[in-house]
């Protein structure tokens, strides 16, 4: 019995026939698997674990994404696989704004870009889209025009290469604000919706309260004395006919004086005159006696009438008391807003003493520049502003002027407004603000909406999960809405309220801020 023999008959005797077979199958099985291995690692370039985890397959011009990071290039570039061609996207620096890069990879080895044509579709969460082409760089296609801020946007990259076409998908995602629903209600942020609205374009103008000049009065004694009596003081308010002092003067003593002398010879002359017509009844007296008394009364009718104008020329009436008193009264209703006269002063007949003002309507007094002419009308609707403190009213325009002045350029235009309080004191700044126009423009935010961020006015726009400042060009603005010229289409939500928030947080994430 040979070595061989004794073997075989060993492991027959210590094996059954089953365990034999079962034995036979996992060599056969083992032996496949090896050719296998051996087969593909000879066939096919080996590729990045992450790449092959985020392979996309081109059919019909879509890919599958994979929900894992996407793979990185040799460029550090998010890298995009189509069976055995890949290519690699980098958002990259230059001359300070941001280029898209692309390189090409054929299994895994740099494909040269020339003969190949590209261009790009980003869609941002405002609905807007940027298209992107590309021009030959060396060894790699480089955007034509910059990549706008922010970089956030779905992107679909079109490739025709000198043999095949590849359609490519991707997101960016770069400065998104994380916030979630709760965060969002916590943060006291409103939501709103871009949409259109009329915009009144409105004509801002600097403005000065001045005193109703209409129902403003320098009072004048109008005759010289010594002031006996001042009843009123300053900034009281007095009714018309109320006295505001009282002169002893020497010119009204004199006045008086000749009334009741005209008014004693009128008695005379009626007297005598009625005797003489009794005596003419009675063909006592001839009818030459009562005509010439006719004509004394009338002259001394005429005395006492010149003698009473001359009293109200002055202001004075008969008086009933002392000859030499006279009593300087309000013209209207007012405040006594200036005072120059003190007891016992010696006051002439042309001193302005007291400047009476009726309040309850005021003037606003502006400066219009010439260009600003055709879009001021006498019976414009305006809005008064005050400067100072938080108050308006309306009032309509009543006069422009005709002239331009010399120096300033500009002509004087008037707004009358009512002061039932008496808020709106002469000499206080305004800002007066009339409609030039009104439109309705079809995107229109919030102006609390609008923020700046890297000297841009920017809108945060709400996306799955958060916000993101969309940087937008700004139309006309009536003071709560603003047009969106550009950056915005309608529909889109945007953080209405509470978006300097949003804005602190993005100031806080620029500082790291890389492509």
């Amino acid at each position: 019995m040979n070595a061989k023999t004794t073997i075989k008959e060993r492991l027959t005797s210590s094996l059954g026939k089953k365990q034999l077979a079962a034995i036979a199958i996992l060599l056969a099985v083992g032996g496949v698997a090896a050719v296998a291995i051996l087969s593909s690692s000879t066939n096919k370039p080996a590729a990045p674990v992450a790449a092959a985890e985020s392979e996309h397959k081109h059919e019909a011009g879509e890919q599958s994404h994979s929900e894992a990071e996407p793979a990185k290039g040799a460029n550090g570039g998010q890298l995009m696989i189509d069976g055995d061609f890949g290519l690699e996207m980098v958002l990259a620096e230059q001359g300070g704004e941001a280029r898209m890069k692309l390189w090409l990879s054929q299994k895994g080895q740099p494909l040269p870009p020339s003969g190949s044509r590209a261009t790009a579709e980003l869609v941002r969460p405002g609905g807007v889209t940027d298209k992107i082409s590309f021009t030959v760089d060396k060894d790699v296609l480089i955007s034509t025009q910059p990549v706008a801020e922010p970089h956030v946007f779905e992107g679909t990259i079109t490739l025709q290469t000198a043999t095949e076409p590849y359609i490519f998908t991707f997101s960016q995602k770069e400065g998104v604000i994380a916030l979630s629903d709760a965060q969002v209600q916590s943060a006291g942020i409103g939501l709103d919706t871009a949409a259109p609205a009329s915009i009144k374009s409105a004509l801002q103008l600097p403005g000065e309260i001045r005193f109703n000049e209409d129902r403003t009065a320098h009072v004048v004694p109008r005759v010289a004395g010594i002031v006996d009596a001042v009843p009123v003081s300053l900034g009281q308010a007095v009714k018309q006919g109320q006295v505001l002092a009282v002169i002893s003067s020497a010119q009204v003593s004199e006045q008086r004086s000749e009334l009741q002398a005209a008014q004693k010879r009128l008695q005379l002359a009626r007297t005598t005159y009625e005797r003489e017509r009794k005596l003419f009844e009675e063909k006592i007296s001839p009818e030459q006696d009562v005509l010439q008394a006719q004509q004394a009364l009338r002259e001394v009718e005429i005395s006492v009438a010149n003698a009473q104008q001359k009293l109200q020329a002055l202001g004075a009436g008969p008086g009933s008391g002392a000859l030499t008193r006279f009593e300087l009264k309000a013209p209207f209703d007012g405040v006594v807003v200036e005072k120059h006269i003190s007891l016992g002063e010696q006051v002439k007949e042309d001193a302005n003493v007291f400047t009476i003002s009726d309040l309850r309507m005021v003037w606003v007094q502006m400066n219009v520049a010439a260009k600003d002419l055709p879009l001021v009308r006498v019976g414009e609707r305006a809005t008064v502003r005050a400067t100072a403190f938080e108050q308006t009213a309306t009032g309509n325009v009543v006069y422009v002027g005709s002239l331009i002045g010399e120096q300033t350029r500009t002509a004087q235009a008037r707004v009358t407004i009512a002061n039932p309080n008496m808020t709106w004191r002469p000499g206080l700044y305004v800002n007066v603000e009339l409609v030039a126009s009104e439109t309705t423009l079809p995107v229109t935010v919030s102006s609390e909406a609008i923020q700046t961020l890297n000297d841009k006015p920017v809108v945060f726009l709400r996306t799955p999960g958060g916000f993101v400042p969309q940087p937008v060009e700004l139309g006309r603005s009536d003071g709560k809405r603003v047009e969106i010229v550009k950056g915005l289409q309608p529909g889109t939500r945007y953080a209405s309220t509470g978006s300097f928030v949003l804005k602190a947080e993005a100031g806080k994430g620029s500082a790291t801020h890389t492509h």
